[in-house]
């Protein structure tokens, strides 16, 4: 059990010690104590040592909120995050959050989430934090086509990293860390190949999802560098589980495929219940890639081969990139694209 803090003489019971406690404690001036928890290294190592001794003794806790009215830093990194879609098994969000955490963590800094009152705007919650100052940077994760974000925190002068390409603008100078979703569909289709399948065909998204567009051009390449026909092999619908189903069932039954590689986990998904409705086995019969490796690919049966995306170096980069942008350290290049690998399981 930790050692609890000391009652101070003259102070209110409950109330918390002061920096001017601690100054008493160790024996050293108000200024000598701030000097101790905000700039280390203009105190000599005995006195820091006696004032770092002093602040665990009683458990003093430095305002953060005044020292960050001084500073204009609140160490403080703003995401926003969108609500998880019924009928998905979309998770990558959740994995990167977390990895982000871990990361800032080890820079000093804290993430802040946050959300809108009005979701169908990409610009909402954002200029509240910016006229409250905050926080020190945002992360950007959604970087779709024509999405405003990146230009309004630019315009604003509001350091911020992507995770995601600028799509619409790829001369854009602001620092960026993707995912190269292309080479993830390659593998998985060169994964497949390799298998002795031939008719390989693809589920992805609508045609105004460049993301999906990216990962569809993965698969066609695989293929066409094989001298194989993509022609009436893929199919563009919504990210739904059911959106899966429904294509894989058409395209079995037009196109007759060995193997399918889809844009996402759900889409795979959906084909698993398609081989499930008609007695098919996945990985013995037909095979099965998805992509973004979620816990459900984990966990359904025979266990889904899938495209695991480097969150967890994405979150580091990202972090790297935060750091040279708020002390004004240019990067080479502004943006770095990170390859996926492919967890191999029983559908295929």
């Amino acid at each position: 059990m930790g050692r609890m803090p000391e009652r101070v003489p003259g102070r209110l019971p409950g109330s918390p010690p002061t920096l001017a406690d601690v100054a008493e404690r160790a024996g050293v001036s108000r200024q000598t104590v701030s000097n101790a928890v905000n700039n280390a290294e203009l105190l000599r190592p005995d006195t820091l040592e006696r004032v770092r001794a002093a602040i665990a003794e009683l458990g003093y806790l430095p305002n953060r909120a005044a020292r960050n009215l001084r500073t204009r830093s609140s160490h403080l990194l703003g995401l926003r995050i969108s609500p998880h879609l019924e009928g998905t098994a979309e998770a990558t969000m959740d994995r990167f959050v977390h990895s982000l955490v871990e990361a800032s963590r080890g820079a000093g800094y804290h993430v802040l989430l946050f959300d809108a009152v009005d979701r169908t705007d990409p610009l909402a919650g954002y200029d509240d934090l910016l006229r409250a100052t905050a926080v020190d940077a945002f992360v950007v994760t959604d970087t779709y086509l024509g999405n405003p974000q990146a230009g309004l925190l630019d315009e604003r002068g509001a350091p911020f990293v992507a995770f995601g390409r600028p799509w619409d603008d790829p001369g854009a100078p602001h620092p960026w860390v993707d995912v190269d979703g292309a080479a993830g569909t390659r593998l998985a289709t060169e994964h497949l190949l390799d298998r002795g399948h031939e008719r390989i065909a693809w589920i992805g998204w609508r045609k105004d999802s460049t993301i999906g567009e990216d990962r569809r051009s993965g698969w066609s390449s695989g293929l066409r560098d094989r001298g194989l026909p993509t022609t009436g092999l893929a199919s563009r619908v919504e990210d739904t589980v059911a959106s899966g189903r429904g294509a894989s069932a058409v395209l079995l039954d037009e196109a007759r495929p060995t193997a399918f590689v889809c844009a996402s986990d759900t889409l795979a998904v959906g084909v698993l219940h398609t081989l499930a409705d008609r007695g098919l086995v996945a990985g013995r019969d037909v095979a099965v890639v998805g992509f973004d490796d979620s816990q459900a690919a984990q966990l359904v049966l025979p266990g889904l081969t899938s495209v695991r995306q480097p969150l967890e170096q994405v979150a580091v980069e990202v972090v790297r990139a935060l750091e040279g942008v708020m002390t004004h350290q240019p990067r080479p290049e502004p943006g770095l694209l990170l390859t996926p690998t492919l967890s191999v399981r029983g559908s295929s």
